[in-house]
């Protein structure tokens, strides 16, 4: 098992480069199976969950070519399976974007249930109603979720819930329906304008990506594009808030500023300084940080993702604060792992009241899921002494060389595969 040893009490400085976005790369991975022509991916963040889902899109008979660590040729012509089941693809969430890209090319799919991190209930109600509103049946047995139909229709879908999984899937199944679909009350986050932008350049008709409303009028079939993936604004925002949270001075480069609004705009409340230009935000934390709200909310509003990162912070500045998530139930695992490190939190049902405190002290933590642990890691480096992270596999799945990127900005952080290593590297950080 992986751990991080941290030595805390550096403040972050210097410039770090954001990678691909990992949620928009999974759904343009999947969805780049819907032609049988060659598509090229560039900007693909080399991470877990891209890794694991490539490697389920090879068994069923895609040829993937990897021209460099973050470029890819992918060819969808040879498809021999439309059963997608190994013991990888139950571990991640977007696995489920291959039944939309499947279901509209060959009008048929079958995908084991998703897993992911555990941060709350996530159902595919509103995938299953999406397709049903096609023309396709579909229906969750032996723990497999099945779709198929003779031929997919488009259709007017009103979405109960904003959900940027089933927006993406219904997407990519109605870019290949007869007709036109029209989804209302759908997800505008940067990630479905950016799938919808991959499949338009296939030779998709997808309006409206980014807007409540998107309409789609079906095409036969869909060709080879290029097409590089946008900046990731979570891995962006949590290198933000470690800047913040480490009073240090950081410029996040090859960034889209207009998707960080809501996190910069947190920042400068709470006492930070923002820096924008065209693709970079710096982030100098300067003064004593001070406290404020914040309720989690479907872009364009404050990130689900982003939360457990401006607890952290907040935990550490002066006055009391409160966060409201509103989108995951389960997503203040990690409050108990903070309280070892001094953190004084209260948790009642969707809210955390947070009581800043003056430091956090260094402890042996864990990582609970993807960005409580990425969040635990700022506290790590923020805490006085040293701070180990057990579980660091989760954080892997969504942040590529984490460690790596941190130590660039003068962080004392080290990966280690066992206790013997952990003990060595406390003795050489400590």
């Amino acid at each position: 098992m992986e751990q991080y040893v941290i030595k805390g009490g550096n403040p972050l400085v210097g410039e770090v480069e954001i990678g691909g976005a990992k949620n928009a790369a999974l759904a343009i991975l999947a969805a780049a199976t819907m032609t049988d022509e060659t598509v090229t991916i560039e900007n693909l963040p080399d991470v877990r969950d891209t890794n694991v889902l490539m490697q389920a899109m090879e068994e069923i008979g895609v040829h993937i070519d990897r021209i460099d660590r973050h470029t890819v040729k992918i060819n969808a012509g040879n498809i021999n399976d439309l059963v997608v089941d190994n013991e990888y693809i139950k571990k991640i969430r977007a696995s489920y974007y291959l039944l939309g890209a499947l279901l509209g090319k060959y009008k048929k799919a079958e995908v084991a249930l998703p897993g992911g991190c555990n941060i709350g209930s996530r159902p595919i109600d509103q995938h299953l109603k999406g397709f049903r509103a096609l023309g396709a049946k579909a229906d969750i047995s032996h723990g497999h979720i099945c779709v198929e139909t003779e031929k997919l229709v488009g259709n007017h879908i009103y979405m109960d819930v904003v959900t940027v999984g089933a927006t993406i899937n219904i997407i990519m199944a109605a870019a290949l329906a007869e007709g036109q679909t029209i989804i209302e009350n759908a997800a505008k986050e940067p990630h479905v304008v950016d799938v919808a932008n991959f499949l338009n350049s296939m030779g998709a008709n997808i309006k409206g990506a980014g807007t409540d409303v998107i309409r789609i009028r079906g095409v036969e079939k869909l060709h080879k594009t290029e097409y590089s993936v946008i900046p990731d604004q979570i891995e962006a925002g949590t290198f933000m808030f470690a800047a913040a949270a480490t009073k240090g001075d950081v410029t996040v480069k090859n960034v889209i500023p207009k998707h960080l609004e809501s996190i910069s705009a947190k920042l400068i409340e709470i006492g930070c300084e923002i820096k924008e230009s065209d693709d970079a935000v710096r982030v100098v934390s300067s003064k004593p940080l001070t406290h404020t709200h914040v309720k989690t909310l479907a872009y364009p509003g404050f990130p689900t993702d982003m939360q457990p990162q401006i607890a952290v912070t907040l935990a550490l500045s002066e006055g009391t604060s409160i966060v409201t998530e509103s989108i995951f139930e389960n997503r203040f695992r990690y409050v108990d792992e903070l309280t070892k490190m001094g953190a004084n939190i209260k948790v009642e049902g969707n809210t955390a009241i947070i009581e800043g405190v003056k430091k956090y002290t260094g402890a042996h933590i864990d990582a609970p899921d993807l960005r409580a642990g990425a969040a635990l890691v700022i506290a790590g480096l923020a805490a006085e002494g040293i701070t180990v992270v057990d579980d660091i596999l989760y954080i892997e799945r969504g942040y590529e060389d984490f460690d790596a990127k941190l130590r660039g900005l003068g962080a004392q952080i080290e990966k280690a595969t066992d206790e013997n290593e952990v003990q060595k590297l406390k003795l050489k950080i400590g």
